[in-house]
């Protein structure tokens, strides 16, 4: 009498085994490469971000005004550049200053100078803008990066760096070094060079 061909029971729940044994394998690799991908994507959009607020930086650092701006009283600010700290700790909080090459394709009437503001807040670095130089009130502040753990700042002035800024009617730095302790990137330094003095 002749054996029928096939698999017997033991033969197909051997190989369903191995072939388990094979997807779940598949499954934790495909997991792994989309973690992976997703740690990428967020390290990217981090990278990005960061490139995009250097870019705002150096393009408004790089027109820096020697020019004061008043208050509502009509009353001039003592420095031309200035860093606000924040109180008790020295640590900078904020950059205050009057860039030009304000664009004004709509032709409005106002200035072509622009002043412009950068603090640290709540682990954000934010940009805030005025809609004129003098006595106006600062628009709503448009955020730059977050994931800011510490922050320091340097300025170069007469050729020598120092942690703060003596200012002056009508001195800006000659350069300014931005150390950013930002989530997921670590510590960035980054130095951005100013028009001097020159008006």
């Amino acid at each position: 009498m002749m054996r029928a061909n096939g698999f017997t029971l033991i033969e197909m729940l051997v190989a369903l085994f191995v072939f388990g044994l094979m997807a779940s394998a598949g499954v934790l690799v495909l997991a792994q490469a989309v973690d992976h991908q997703d740690v990428v994507h967020a390290h990217f959009g981090a990278l990005g971000k960061l490139q995009a607020s250097r870019a705002l930086l150096r393009s408004d650092l790089g027109q820096v005004a020697t020019r004061r701006v008043r208050n509502a009283g009509g009353q001039p600010a003592r420095r031309a550049f200035n860093m606000v700290a924040m109180p008790g700790t020295g640590t900078p909080l904020a950059l205050d200053f009057v860039r030009r090459g304000w664009r004004n394709p709509d032709g409005h009437p106002r200035a072509s100078m622009q002043r412009v503001e950068y603090r640290i807040s709540g682990g954000r670095l934010e940009r805030t803008t005025h809609a004129a130089l003098d006595g106006s009130v600062p628009g709503e502040p448009e955020t730059l990066l977050e994931g800011i753990r510490g922050a320091s700042i340097r300025f170069r002035h007469r050729q020598a760096w120092s942690s703060g800024w003596p200012g002056g009617a009508e001195e800006v730095p000659e350069a300014i070094a931005l150390t950013l302790d930002i989530d997921g990137l670590g510590t960035v330094e980054q130095v951005f060079l100013l028009p001097g003095s020159a008006r």
